[in-house]
């Protein structure tokens, strides 16, 4: 694709562990309206009335017990994989963003679209699953800046990968080494979303979360339904690996404030595991392509405590793809992907 230059977009990580810093972050994080998906002055209340003053200083202490001599786990991997991207395409330019903190989303759709030998621009959000919260957020941003900045040149937006092929590839070629040592579960922990937001985006507004099996009923509400395509990429990849279907389960982390979120909850599915007898648990985070915060911390560390806690003996995360070789050339192999295959951004 000639004159196409790349842009991977990361969920983000404050500048550093210190309690400036990730007041700083989790402050335009949850500002966003469609994380809090509240009216901005109740959103303004809860974030600086209940959050900002006790949650930095827990997050900061989190962020510390995870932090890289190179910098924050999530932003060294996500450059390792840009690099490793830049040297297996013939892109123009092969830069990443984040959509909090920096590098800005804006910053570098800017310094991309004023290369002269940049014609169009290929925007990856590095999130295989659909959600107001991570992919609705980018687009949206992607929208405001190619308009206030009044950028002319094509920008294209990757679709969600939840079941691709060469997706489901790669975890396995990640997993398939620790799948091979024994093991008695394997937890699959995907980031939860409040219930909500699943039926704010069901364009039927009636199917999502209508009953048990929706997700196995088919719908146009699964294009923009998280729940679905997480359990998606469970079935493709348990299909891929052969796992039997007593030997693994389905959980949701990560969870903020009292509204009702995807369930099961992980730290409670981490109990129940232990209290039905696994002693081995595996545990792999399929909706995060960087090991972070979320699986570094809140997984291996705390995760780890619960479940020994609750009698179990060894909880071994499964790392993400981080800028493993096969996930480096699945995306070099999107790079040239038809514009067809892609959505325009609409400024």
């Amino acid at each position: 694709m000639e004159g196409r230059a790349v842009l991977l977009v990361n969920l983000g990580s404050p500048d550093s562990p210190s309690v400036s810093d990730v007041r700083r972050y989790l402050n335009q994080f949850l500002m966003d309206k469609y994380v809090i998906d509240l009216p901005y002055l109740l959103r303004r209340l809860i974030v600086s009335c209940f959050v900002l003053p006790r949650r930095p200083k827990q997050s900061a202490e989190a962020y510390a017990s995870i932090w890289w001599p190179e910098g924050s786990p999530l932003k060294v991997l996500t450059e390792r994989l840009t690099e490793q991207l830049a040297n297996k395409t013939r892109a123009v330019c092969v830069r990443y963003a984040m959509r909090y903190g920096s590098p800005s989303i804006e910053q570098e759709l800017i310094s991309l679209a004023s290369r002269p030998d940049v014609t169009e621009i290929l925007v990856v959000p590095l999130y295989p699953h659909y959600a107001m919260s991570t992919v609705k957020t980018c687009v949206v941003e992607l929208e405001r800046i190619t308009r206030d900045q009044d950028i002319r040149l094509p920008v294209y937006v990757h679709p969600v990968f939840y079941e691709d092929e060469a997706y489901i590839g790669a975890l396995y070629d990640v997993a398939k080494p620790f799948l091979q040592q024994s093991y008695d579960h394997l937890l699959f922990s995907y980031h939860g979303v409040p219930e909500r937001h699943i039926r704010k985006d069901d364009p039927t507004g009636s199917h999502c979360l209508s009953s048990a099996d929706c997700c196995q009923q088919s719908s146009v509400a699964h294009l923009t339904c998280y729940r679905a395509q997480v359990l998606k990429t469970t079935a493709a990849f348990v299909a891929k690996a052969g796992i039997e279907q007593d030997k693994y389960s389905v959980a949701f982390q990560s969870r903020l404030g009292k509204a009702k979120w995807l369930e099961p909850y992980t730290n409670k599915q981490l109990v129940s595991l232990a209290e039905q007898g696994v002693k081995k648990l595996l545990v792999m985070c399929p909706a995060f392509v960087s090991d972070c915060l979320e699986t570094l911390e809140e997984i291996a560390i705390q995760g780890e405590e619960i479940f020994k806690a609750a009698g179990g003996e060894s909880l071994t995360l499964i790392p993400c793809l981080n800028d493993h070789e096969t996930w480096a050339e699945v995306l070099a192999a999107w790079w040239q992907k038809s514009p067809a295959k892609l959505s325009r951004i609409k400024g």
